[in-house]
């Protein structure tokens, strides 16, 4: 009886410590004790997070300068250069010493987390203000070339429109990283293409034009002709024309009657109508004051040479 006590006890002593040990390698992956490596990593992920949310404020407002009000930003570049260097020193200030026993790569990956974080918001910022610059210079290109017209101004525009978006894109550009997301070419071709669609529908609209006109100096020169040659032919028929051409018009006094007289390229035409007075009131009682005046009296002459 004692023997079985004796091995009974062993046995559960024998248990509960392959219990302990098992349980001791089952929580050494994940439920690693403070010190160490883990707490290191927690530290440095919370100075992480605290870093991350100082810069929400800054990459806020020009957010709402960008996107809300779509109005680019001036030396975008350099502002996004700022906030991301501010983070990093920061992150680099703040974080705790490594006390030799961690990883030495942990420190870097989160400096590369960080980066990361704050340069993916800013590539979104930086891809609209490519497109707000792009529409102020096709502005800026259609102005210029409303202005100034025609097929050199127009090149001129064009070259103007383009060194003006390429000037503003690369200071909205970042200095510090080579990130083909940090690259404006694809705009530029875009801005491009769209003017050169434009100087092309210009100058279909200005052949238009010109082809219009052209027709219509060809049909004023035909007129000309025609009536150059009907005026020929009256000379052949009627002989040589006089070159004075006289009118005259009276009224006779206290009546209605309104006797007109014309010579015209050698003929005489006589008219004789009832035309009412209405300035009679304003006359004297024979319908003028002192004789033949400008008030019934019209005179005219044309001389053609």
């Amino acid at each position: 009886m004692r023997f079985s006590t004796i091995s009974l006890l062993a046995v559960v002593a024998v248990a509960d410590a392959a219990s302990s040990g098992s349980s001791r390698r089952m929580m050494m992956p994940w439920a690693l004790p403070r010190g160490g490596a883990s707490s290191y990593a927690s530290k440095l992920e919370a100075v992480k997070e605290k870093v991350l949310a100082s810069t929400l404020p800054s990459i806020d407002e020009l957010r709402k300068t960008i996107i809300s009000e779509s109005t680019p930003i001036e030396d975008f570049g350099s502002k996004a250069d700022t906030i991301v260097n501010t983070a990093l020193e920061e992150f680099a200030s703040n974080a705790p010493q490594d006390d030799g026993d961690t990883d030495e790569t942990s420190y870097e990956t989160k400096l590369e987390q960080i980066e990361a974080s704050l340069d993916a918001p800013l590539q979104v910022l930086y891809l609209k203000q490519l497109q707000l610059l792009r529409e102020q210079a096709l502005q800026n290109y259609r102005a210029a070339s409303k202005v100034n017209g025609g097929g050199t101004s127009e090149y001129e525009a064009m070259l103007q429109a383009d060194a003006y978006f390429v000037r503003e894109a690369e200071s909205s550009t970042r200095d510090d990283v080579s990130s083909e997301n940090w690259d404006f070419t694809s705009e530029r071709i875009a801005l491009q293409s769209v003017m050169n669609r434009l100087a092309e529908s210009s100058n279909k609209a200005q052949d238009i034009q010109i082809s219009s006109a052209s027709q219509q100096q060809t049909a004023m020169q035909f007129l000309q002709s025609q009536a150059q040659m009907i005026q020929q032919l009256q000379q052949q028929l009627y002989g040589q024309a006089s070159p004075w051409n006289v009118g005259v018009a009276y009224r006779i006094p206290d009546t209605n009657f309104n006797l007109q007289g014309s010579y015209q390229q050698g003929k005489t035409n006589v008219q004789l109508s009832c035309v009412p007075d209405e300035y009679a009131p304003f006359l004297g009682p024979s319908g003028f004051t002192n004789g033949v005046g400008p008030g019934n009296l019209g005179l005219s002459l044309n001389l053609s040479v």
